[in-house]
């Protein structure tokens, strides 16, 4: 099994001292987001790689050395400020904690995700080069790979589109986008690659490959694992792992996220947090059903 943490909030950020006990106590429950009485029990000794994603990886660094399993992690680094990350740290502080994290695990495990990417007139593509090669200049010899992705029309973006004020790529947009960010990359030694985007930029130089291949997956574990049946992307080609996080309980509050699509309930999810529950939200009730998850 491969365990994600998290794409449905960042745990890294905001809940680390409560994943480090789940993963002393060894193991971690998990309530299914659309059917909320059907709980999945996840038993560590059962995990076989974990991938943490974050924008703030500070918190789980001091104890990285405890984990066994093998680890590959995600770092979100993009260029925007607090109107539309408010709650994000500065990305200074980020890329000195990247840093950090190359100390402990090998490079080539450590994916920083420039994502999503959107225009508008105060980010505009030029905005974007600029960032770009500041952002490869700084972690040059620290990273070997950078994802990007594009603005997807979540429900969360219609509902801040007037933050964002997104403007539509053109054709031109894509290629001086992707043949910039392609030669900076190639500049500082990193590849830039796609994953299940529709413009893939690799005509521009860019490769498409997978946040999480299956090849790499074996490679770590020794175990073949079926492709992830992503429900919000049907191209992407992922190893299939499972993921311990809530919606709508992230306090970055950025305005694009998927992950909360209800920012109103957030404050409420948030203060049912308890760190000595075998839940990341709330507790479990006599009436949940849980079911052991093995794979």
């Amino acid at each position: 099994m491969i365990l994600n943490v998290s794409g449905r909030t960042d745990i890294v950020a905001f809940y680390s001292k409560w994943f480090i006990k789940r993963y002393q106590e060894g193991y971690v429950d998990v309530r299914n987001p659309f059917y909320p009485k059907l709980v999945s029990r996840i038993y560590f000794k059962d995990v076989d790689l974990i991938v943490f994603c974050t924008k703030n990886p500070k918190p789980i660094i001091p104890f990285l050395k405890y984990i066994k399993q093998p680890i590959i992690f995600h770092v979100t680094i993009t260029p925007y400020k607090k109107d539309i990350e408010p709650y994000v740290p500065s990305k200074k502080e980020v890329i000195n904690l990247v840093k950090e994290i190359s100390k402990i695990i090998p490079k080539e495990y450590l994916y920083i995700r420039y994502d999503p990417v959107f225009l508008s007139n105060k980010y505009n593509l030029d905005y974007h080069i600029k960032a770009f090669d500041r952002l490869c200049t700084l972690l040059d010899g620290y990273v070997s790979k950078i994802i990007i992705s594009f603005l997807d029309n979540y429900k969360n973006v219609q509902n801040n589109l007037r933050y964002l004020q997104v403007k539509n790529f053109s054709d031109e947009d894509y290629k001086k986008l992707g043949l910039n960010f392609s030669w900076i990359a190639k500049e500082h030694h990193i590849i830039v690659q796609t994953c299940g985007e529709k413009k893939d930029l690799v005509e521009y130089g860019f490769i498409k490959d997978e946040c999480l291949s299956r090849s790499l997956a074996y490679k770590l574990t020794g175990k073949n694992f079926p492709r992830w049946q992503a429900r919000n992307n049907k191209n992407c080609n992922c190893a299939n792992m499972v993921d311990i996080g809530s919606y709508n309980s992230c306090l970055h509050l950025c305005k694009y996220c998927y992950a909360n699509y209800d920012e109103s309930s957030i404050k409420a999810n948030v203060l049912q947090h308890d760190v000595n529950s075998s839940l990341l939200i709330g507790n479990l009730n006599n009436d949940d059903i849980i079911k052991i998850r093995r794979k």
